[in-house]
C-alpha cells in the first residue's frame, strides 16, 4: 500500500541518517579547531534527516503526489550532473566545473541559454570569492595545467 511505502522510505531515511552520523564520528579534529568543531555540521544534517525520516514513518501520506515522468527525468539528470561535479572538482579546479554545473541546473529551471550561462558563471565567481576569501577555504580556482 501507499502508506507502507512511506513507512519503508521513512525507515530507510532514518537508517541512512544514522549511518551518516556514525561516519561523521570518524572525522579527525586537529588541536587547532574552533569551539564548534568539524563534526557539528554533519551531526546536524544527520539529525535533521533522521527527524524527517521519523516524521514520514510516523505520519505517512495517504495520497502522495508523485512527479510525472519528465520531472523524474529532470531530477535524475540533476543528480547525475551533481555526481559528475563532485568528480570534476579536483582535476578541473573550482571555477570551470561550478560554472558548467550551475549553468546546466539554471537551464533546467529557466530554459534560456544566455541567462543560464550568465547565472552559472556569476554564481561560480561569487561562490569562489565567498569560499576563498570570506570563509578562507583553500580552493583551487583553475586546473593546474592552465596555471602553468
Amino acid at each position: 500500500s501507499i502508506m507502507a511505502s512511506d513507512r519503508i522510505f521513512g525507515l530507510i531515511v532514518i537508517l541512512v541518517a544514522l549511518a551518516y552520523i556514525a561516519s561523521a564520528t570518524q572525522i579527525q579534529s586537529s588541536f587547532m579547531t574552533d569551539p564548534v568543531g568539524p563534526k557539528t555540521f554533519p551531526f546536524l544534517i544527520g539529525a535533521v534527516a533522521g527527524l524527517c525520516g521519523f516524521i514520514v514513518f510516523v505520519i505517512p501520506s495517504s495520497e502522495p503526489n508523485w512527479p510525472n515522468f519528465s520531472t523524474m527525468i529532470s531530477l535524475l539528470s540533476a543528480v547525475v550532473v551533481l555526481v559528475c561535479y563532485a568528480y570534476m572538482l579536483k582535476p578541473f579546479g573550482f571555477l570551470i566545473p561550478t560554472a558548467i554545473v550551475a549553468s546546466i541546473l539554471s537551464f533546467q529551471i529557466n530554459s534560456k541559454v544566455l541567462n543560464s550561462l550568465f547565472t552559472g558563471t556569476s554564481l561560480s565567481i561569487f561562490l569562489y570569492i565567498l569560499f576563498k576569501y570570506v570563509l578562507g577555504l583553500g580552493l583551487i580556482a583553475l586546473p593546474k595545467m592552465m596555471l602553468n
